[in-house]
């Protein structure tokens, strides 16, 4: 028995939302008399921390605390239109529909805030920690929570905003009539070091190390969180998961979450991750978001590696031990390759 290592690399671009039909998305924003801010979306949170990043959007661009903002992700009757959320376009698209409203209502709000100070709204600024004051005389104030108060009992003003985000049609070739589907895509590279064994066909992660360029970094510590959890994602389709043996026949397919394999705590390897800030020009604070590009570097860099430790190709999703022990045997051995 030997256990070979090998080390694999892959890197992919990853297309933030779609083209189709301007791939819209919309956001309403509004104050209570209590000065707090309510963002409603029918784009739903799913897991991915989109509420954190469009709560952080909407505070930074009313000028106000993120304590004073809640996000409400209703549901598509009651909530503002959404295409959805996929195709990793939460943060990009609902995040400018955010950015917009939130710049409308900010207008309202600063209207209403130099009505009570007797001065022209271009002369005032927000401090962000919910006070709105004259520039360069920073006594003369009012709370963001005083002027939703006289907004709403006093001048009948309603402090609020509609956002939407469309994106622009693509240029069609007149000779092919192709299109681009995107406006922006985030960048990844990953490099896989596995060891197999040839004579189980067992595969063990040893580490990986990557870097992703997804525009910028609104939360960074959500962004480490959701690229950790993602490439275990990638892992787990490039090595255990799988809805039946013999797809699409159901026979013999797991009956529960017992048999049906994903990696465990015993499995992780150390992780080194870089996060490369090249802010998008058409992206809210320049954030494209990384999503499903989390998973997709994975699957190849896995396959390569295991390519380079024993000289199998394996394009079979997920690569078990016995599809690793059949090629190694119809190869007459394991050859594992030169490392760089």
């Amino acid at each position: 028995m030997t256990r070979h290592r090998g080390r694999g690399m892959a890197s992919i671009n990853y297309p933030t939302g779609m083209n189709l039909g301007g791939d819209p998305s919309q956001a309403l924003v509004h104050s209570n008399p209590s000065g707090k801010f309510t963002v409603a979306l029918s784009s739903i949170d799913l897991g991915q921390g989109m509420k954190s990043v469009t709560r952080q959007i909407c505070a930074e661009t009313l000028g106000v605390p993120v304590e004073d903002v809640y996000v409400d992700t209703a549901d598509s009757d009651t909530g503002p239109h959404c295409m959805g959320s996929f195709a990793s376009r939460g943060t990009h698209r609902v995040g400018n529909a955010v950015m917009a409203a939130a710049r409308e209502a900010r207008g309202v709000m600063m209207e209403a805030a130099a009505d009570e100070l007797e001065v022209n709204a271009a002369d005032l600024e927000t401090d962000g920690r919910g006070n709105i004051h004259v520039k360069g005389a920073p006594h003369r104030s009012i709370s963001t929570k005083d002027v939703a108060i006289a907004a709403q009992f006093k001048q009948g003003k309603t402090i609020s905003g509609r956002g939407i985000f469309l994106v622009p049609l693509s240029d069609v070739d007149p000779e092919t009539g192709e299109m681009s589907p995107a406006t922006c895509y985030a960048h990844a590279c990953l490099v896989a070091e596995v060891e197999v064994d040839d004579e189980t066909g067992e595969v063990a992660m040893v580490r990986m190390d990557s870097a992703y360029e997804l525009g910028r970094a609104l939360n960074p510590r959500l962004v480490e969180q959701q690229l950790v959890g993602g490439a275990w994602m990638g892992v787990s389709h490039a090595l255990y998961e799988t809805p039946e043996p013999y797809y699409p026949d159901p026979a013999h397919g797991p009956r529960d979450f017992v048999e049906y394999l994903m990696p465990g705590p015993g499995d992780i390897c150390p992780h080194d991750i870089a996060v490369l800030e090249r802010p998008a020009p058409d992206g809210p604070f320049g954030a494209k978001g990384p999503g499903e590009m989390c998973a997709n570097p994975v699957l190849p860099a896995v396959a390569n590696a295991i390519f380079n430790a024993v000289g199998v190709r394996i394009d079979d999703l997920p690569i078990t031990p016995e599809k690793v022990l059949r090629a190694i045997k119809a190869q007459g051995g394991a050859r594992p390759q030169a490392r760089r």
